[in-house]
């Protein structure tokens, strides 16, 4: 493979911008394809690179969590993704969360001015005859593309169903009732909360149960990814599920009463100014008049304004443990390789990951170098374990978790301890690959 010859990477996603940026600063051209401005999908607003969608969150900054201890893998491997996230970073208490706007403009600053990288703003809709190419089309992969990808699987894609959070204007919240403050008082003020007494709550579940919702088409089978249930779904599922869910009270008294309410909406800062505050865990596929109605009878959003209402669009994926090497390297074809949601992995955290690895990857075939695969015991590692070695037969999209981290030796910890220890290890075991990867790539 000529070294000369550029890369191509379909989709200027956090997967495709990542890959762009690991492949070219490795030394490869890369020409990198993205159909926006010319054609949006029915989710995408921006003609930004890197457009977040669903959510500004990046999730849980701890190393309590898994994604907190891939986050810190990604800045030691020197990520486009976490750069621009600390960059543009608003207040989120323990959480990670960006200026969404600021995020897509810093990502694709950096793409327009690589002099390695070409953007080309069109779509294809079939992929390249010769060249390594990575597919980085994400989760609403265009239909022309889609079915070319499905010839090549050999089998229809699976799929399931995701739902977008609605966002609330901040100056339209009623501050004598709503009330600023994190959880047991954690990481400042960051997020508004709106409190509910039982009647309240009951009354707005019923509401949930009963409205209208926007029907699925005939020939699709909705399926819903667990960690971005409809509100509307999980009410469904009993009066009390959403109390103990998105809505519990726990650690969030009300200054008015002293008291925990019975249930609580959480509003989190969604761009850099705060103007702007996303409805946490409140991703729906309710019909606008019924958004508006409903969440309205939420106590201080009686006058909410909606800068975007919630809605529900399809997530392709490839069977990943039936179609890829562990190296994100399609099987039936080595010069292909996938990278982002559209391999398995759930959330923005870990598109971001699939497509560093799918640039070195790419890189590593370009330049006739192999390249080293992250160990199991990192997070970059148990996500390609999860990709290529969970059984094909009941194959579901994932987010990283500690459950997917080989277990510890020795002694038995409590849950807590053995979580850090996990992101402990990991965190020891990425520098020295990391170091191989750099010494291949100077």
């Amino acid at each position: 493979m000529s070294t000369s010859t550029p890369i191509t990477i379909i989709g200027a996603g956090l997967a495709g911008c990542e890959a762009a940026w690991q492949a070219a600063r490795a030394g490869c051209a890369v020409t990198l394809y993205e159909m926006k401005p010319q054609r949006f999908s029915e989710a995408h607003q921006s003609a930004g690179l890197a457009e977040l969608v669903c959510s500004n969150s990046l999730r849980g900054a701890g190393m309590n969590n898994a994604v907190g201890c891939l986050k810190e893998e990604l800045r030691r491997c020197g990520t486009l993704f976490m750069e621009a996230a600390d960059a543009t970073a608003v207040p989120a208490g323990g959480a990670l969360a960006v200026d969404r706007e600021a995020f897509s403009n810093y990502i694709t600053e950096c793409i327009e001015n690589h002099p390695l990288i070409e953007l080309r703003r069109q779509e294809l809709s079939g992929i390249p005859a010769e060249g390594s190419v990575i597919i980085a089309s994400g989760p609403l992969t265009s239909a022309a593309l889609s079915a070319e990808i499905a010839r090549l699987t050999g089998a229809e894609h699976l799929y399931f169903y995701d739902a977008i959070a609605p966002i609330i204007e901040a100056e339209s919240i009623d501050f004598s009732i709503a009330w600023r403050a994190s959880r047991y008082g954690r990481g400042g003020d960051d997020y508004v909360n709106c409190p509910l007494d039982r009647d309240q709550y009951m009354a707005f579940v019923a509401a949930l149960k009963e409205a209208e919702k926007v029907p699925g088409r005939d020939f699709e089978k909705i399926i819903h990814f667990e960690g971005c249930m409809p509100v509307e779904e999980m009410a469904a599922r009993g009066e009390l599920t959403l109390a103990f869910g998105p809505m519990k009270p726990v650690g969030l008294p009300d200054p008015r009463t002293g008291r925990e309410p019975f249930a609580v909406l959480q509003l989190r800062q969604d761009n850099l100014h705060a103007t702007l505050y996303n409805m946490v865990g409140f991703q729906t596929k309710l019909t606008y008049p019924e958004q508006r109605r409903i969440f309205r009878t939420i106590p201080g959003l009686q006058e909410a304004r909606f800068a975007r209402l919630g809605s529900m669009h399809r997530n392709t994926f490839i069977n990943a443990p039936r179609c890829l090497h562990n190296g994100l390297q399609f099987k039936q074809d080595p010069r292909l390789f996938f990278a982002g949601q559209i391999t398995g992995v759930e959330g923005y955290v870990e598109s971001a990951a699939t497509g560093l690895l799918a640039g070195l990857c790419v890189a590593g075939r370009q330049k006739g170098l192999p390249l080293p695969l992250p160990p199991g015991t990192t997070a970059l590692g148990a996500l390609l374990h999860h990709l290529s070695a969970s059984s094909p037969e009941d194959f579901q999209p994932m987010n990283v978790n500690y459950g997917l981290f080989p277990p510890l030796e020795g002694k038995r910890k409590k849950r807590s301890e053995r979580r850090l220890a996990m992101a402990e290890r990991a965190l020891t075991e990425i520098v020295p690959w990391w170091q191989k990867v750099a010494s291949i790539f100077p």
